[in-house]
């Protein structure tokens, strides 16, 4: 039984009390309003501001992306410069590529941001296909492109890179800077160790723009410190046309969820 006060009165529930102005914190709210209890505004710092709660964001992107993968099928994950324009012949490439893996049935998955990524959202739109974008918060550069069908924002790069590899059956990795760099040695790193299966193919798009790269790690990584094993350069496919790339793509098949 509740203790009574010093009136006899039973105190009432404590209300749970949660800054509601952002529409960040409106979106994980769910997570920590129990039942039957209230969240009003305050002006206290966000709860996502405060180390102790980024747990729960954590958890609700992780949450949110693995529902909202679990709808798809025959993803092809597009990655690639967000600063390449319309009139660059990267950005056709990955427009064509786009457009063909939408009218071959695959769901087209990208960052959803400008680039490359609009590129490759913009070819799959016109076939009619599945145009994905997982898009990141970012100060200057992300915006969702107009060409996503669906899509899912993300606070954290690590959440988002996670969905964005998660159930793919193929990666194509166009010219980028450093973020499509980083998305691509962690692909190469989970194939090299086995956290991917080894029939997911991993496309370079661009032979003269990877070519410097590949040279280095061939010649340096490898021959001259033997960080690496000669047939690990094999994990990676180097193509320099759409077709190219959809011959590696077709040989695939639906990768079991996770």
């Amino acid at each position: 039984m509740p203790k009574k006060n010093s009136n006899n009165s039973v105190p009432k529930e404590k209300k749970v009390t949660m800054h509601v102005t952002d529409t960040g914190a409106k979106h994980y709210m769910h997570w920590l309003c129990a039942p039957g209890n209230k969240c009003i505004p305050t002006d206290e710092p966000m709860f996502t501001d405060n180390t102790n709660w980024r747990i729960f964001r954590i958890m609700a992107e992780f949450v949110e992306g693995f529902e909202f993968l679990s709808k798809l099928k025959g993803e092809v994950t597009i990655f690639g410069s967000a600063r390449s324009l319309p009139t660059s012949k990267h950005y056709q490439d990955a427009q064509r590529l786009g457009y063909l893996l939408g009218k071959g049935g695959y769901s087209v998955i990208t960052g959803g941001g400008p680039g490359l990524m609009e590129a490759a959202n913009r070819g799959a739109f016109d076939a009619g296909g599945e145009s994905i974008g997982l898009n990141i918060q970012l100060p200057i550069e992300q915006r969702t492109n107009s060409y996503v069908k669906r899509g899912l924002g993300f606070h954290y790069f690590f959440t988002r890179k996670v969905m964005l590899s998660a159930s793919a059956q193929a990666y194509v990795f166009m010219p980028g800077g450093f973020g499509t760099l980083d998305e691509m040695s962690e692909m190469v790193t989970l194939k090299q160790t086995g956290k991917i299966p080894s029939d997911v193919p991993i496309i370079l798009f661009g032979k003269a723009y990877w070519k410097p790269f590949l040279d280095w790690v061939s010649t340096t990584m490898c021959d001259q410190y033997r960080y690496i094993e000669t047939e690990e350069i094999g994990i990676i496919n180097v193509v320099d046309t759409p077709e190219e790339a959809m011959k590696i793509i077709n040989k695939t098949s639906e990768r079991a969820f996770g």
